[in-house]
């Protein structure tokens, strides 16, 4: 299922008019992410996506687990690779990063069921 980014968080559908008022700063950020997360190097693409994903959970970032997560689904990441990553995040958080662990994990299931609404209550 496509999911727009607008769909993952409302802000998202500006971000065109914001990267004009920032000069450029949108645009190049998505450049670095395109080069340094979505692109296989030695470590493959979806590996970082996953990483990137882990990092949203740190950060606690819905909008950015469930983009990242998204871009790991694209990339072939399976539930079983993922749920040993967001486990780093789990065991790193205790409780609340158990909860924003398990957030991701909902965002990786709603890739197969089509619900791409951003929060749940």
């Amino acid at each position: 299922m496509a999911t727009t980014l607008e769909s993952i968080d409302p802000a998202l559908g500006l971000m065109k008019e914001f990267s004009r008022r920032t000069l450029g700063t949108t645009a190049a950020i998505q450049k670095m992410r395109q080069e340094v997360i979505f692109t296989d190097g030695k470590v493959p693409a979806k590996y970082k996506a996953m990483a990137a994903a882990l990092w949203a959970v740190s950060a606690r970032c819905e909008p950015c687990i469930r983009y990242y997560i998204q871009q790991a689904a694209k990339l072939s990441a399976t539930e079983e690779e993922l749920g040993e990553y967001l486990a780093v995040g789990s065991t790193m958080g205790g409780c609340v990063g158990e909860m924003w662990a398990l957030k991701a994990f909902a965002a990786y299931r709603d890739q197969n069921t089509g619900d791409a609404s951003c929060c749940h209550s």
